[in-house]
């Protein structure tokens, strides 16, 4: 492809060598092998920069090098060099271009806030499927491709590969995508190049802030709210408390969805179920349609995934009878995924990893009002140490029984760790128990599980490994149930 073709549109300058280059790869990772006559472009990370790569690409055959700063190494090279102010920013409009803009031949939604986007996204994908579309997915857990199920790296990937899983899409048939959208990928322009169809926020609370994520609340509310200028219809939730920051200076058409009477698509009446061994929740929807829903997931916080998931198939004309059968049916990996191996108590699995989280998911099982509420977590090694502590503290004041384990120790000690989960529980009147095992520990929740309890596998959730000293092992929580049944350790 021409090189013109690929920075049409952007604002650049070339400040060595020719235009007129047919480029033959475009390429941002030094790491990997580069095909000669490729365009490299420079982008700057949290520890490497790919400025201090430019020559060495140059050397093994770049064709064309985007910066963003001066690279005085490759001043007599036999380069063209293209300035630009921002290389991620382009890296987007690039890859668009090298693909051929796959997005335009897509419905795409794009899902942000910091709880309910992996839920959501698959809700959407049930009922769209449901009715007869053909559905790609993106998000935290995998990439889905008509059958082809790809292991995720991070929430939204790079745009390149981004833009490179749209284009499979395309040639696979699948008209629509839906996607979470992270703060972070919208501060890095991953998601960039083209224009979301509809852009959905789900909440925003306290998360991600801290070394290599956002520098404050305000900068990953803006970060945020950067959807909104890059899409064409924006669905929000009105009753959450920052709705309006993350909304200023949106470029789109607004819907509210909530519980509140302001929303345009509102949910009351919510009532709690509990069919033997499953909680779950039913409401009545009003506004701009009405229906009646019932979800198998707990509380409140599905009531809103719900809601959401109905604000926007509603724009795709999708029938009543096929939004509620999905929502009745529709199942997510690790978001209070239940396993079924008793009808005396309830086994959940879901990804509660740090105090906010756990805290919510807690208080909304304790309002089923169980024999016991057992919590089973631990947390991931080099991270924030208060979050040990804060996590332990709300496990000891809403759980019943906690048993304390290892989560992803990565390069510290499991039972450092475990100590300080345990200096938060003891500020409470919780009673626990250590167990550093992980599969140890579920067994001794299975096999002490009384009638009526509802026990909680909390923090690996969709995770199918461990992470320590470096190296992930496999470790899934619902294999490792099985092989507990199989091999006899967990008595029922």
């Amino acid at each position: 492809m021409r090189l013109e073709q690929l920075l049409q549109g952007l604002d650049y300058t070339c400040i060595q060598g020719r235009q007129d280059v047919d480029v033959k790869a475009v390429a941002y990772d030094s790491r990997k092998e580069l095909a000669a006559g490729a365009l490299f472009v420079c982008t700057v990370g949290a520890v490497y920069d790919g400025h201090d790569y430019a020559a060495e690409a140059a050397k093994k055959g770049a064709a064309v090098l985007v910066v963003s700063k001066p690279v005085e190494a490759v001043k007599d090279m036999d380069v063209t060099v293209i300035f630009v102010k921002d290389t991620r920013f382009c890296l987007a409009f690039i890859s668009a271009a090298w693909f051929g803009h796959p997005a335009r031949k897509l419905k795409t939604v794009g899902i942000t806030g910091t709880k309910g986007k992996t839920t959501t996204t698959y809700l959407v994908k049930s009922i769209l499927e449901r009715t007869g579309f053909r559905v790609g997915l993106v998000g935290t857990i995998e990439i889905i491709i008509g059958d082809t199920h790809i292991h995720a790296e991070n929430t939204t990937p790079e745009s390149y590969c981004l833009q490179e899983y749209f284009a499979e899409m395309v040639e696979a048939g699948l008209d629509t995508v839906v996607m979470e959208v992270s703060s972070q990928a919208l501060m890095q322009h991953r998601t960039q190049g083209f224009v979301f169809d509809y852009g959905i926020f789900t909440n925003l609370e306290p998360d991600h802030i801290g070394p290599n994520e956002h520098a404050s609340f305000e900068e990953y509310m803006a970060c945020k709210g950067l959807l909104f200028r890059q899409c064409k219809v924006g669905i929000v939730n009105g009753d959450d408390a920052h709705v309006e920051g993350v909304t200023q200076g949106h470029t789109c058409a607004l819907e509210t969805f909530g519980m509140g009477k302001g929303c345009m698509l509102r949910a009351r009446e919510p009532e709690l179920i509990y069919t033997p061994g499953s909680p779950g929740v039913k409401f009545q929807v009003e506004g701009l349609t009405d229906m009646e829903v019932e979800v198998p997931s707990p509380g409140r916080f599905s009531v809103y995934n719900a809601l959401c998931a109905i604000a926007i198939c509603r724009h795709f004309r999708v029938g009543k009878d096929g939004i509620q059968e999905a929502l009745r049916t529709a199942r997510v990996k690790g978001r209070i995924e239940k396993v079924d191996i008793s009808d005396k108590f309830t086994l959940l699995i879901d990804y509660a990893h740090n105090a906010m989280a756990l805290e919510s998911l807690l208080a909304t099982l304790r309002e089923y009002n169980p024999g016991r509420l057992v919590c089973v977590f631990g947390c991931g090694g080099n991270r924030s140490r208060q979050r040990r502590f804060e996590m332990g503290e709300v496990s000891g004041r809403l759980a019943d029984f906690t048993i304390i384990t290892s989560d992803n120790p990565r390069y510290e000690e499991p039972q450092a760790i475990i100590d300080d989960i345990k200096t938060g529980i003891e500020k409470t009147d919780g009673k626990y128990t250590e167990i550093c095992d992980r599969k140890e520990a579920i067994a001794y929740a299975i096999a002490h599980a009384l009638e009526g309890d509802l026990i909680v596998l909390a923090g690996k959730g969709h995770e199918d490994y461990q992470e320590i000293k470096g190296v992930k092992y496999p470790m899934d929580e619902r294999v490792l149930i099985k092989e507990l049944l199989r091999d006899g350790l967990a008595h029922i």
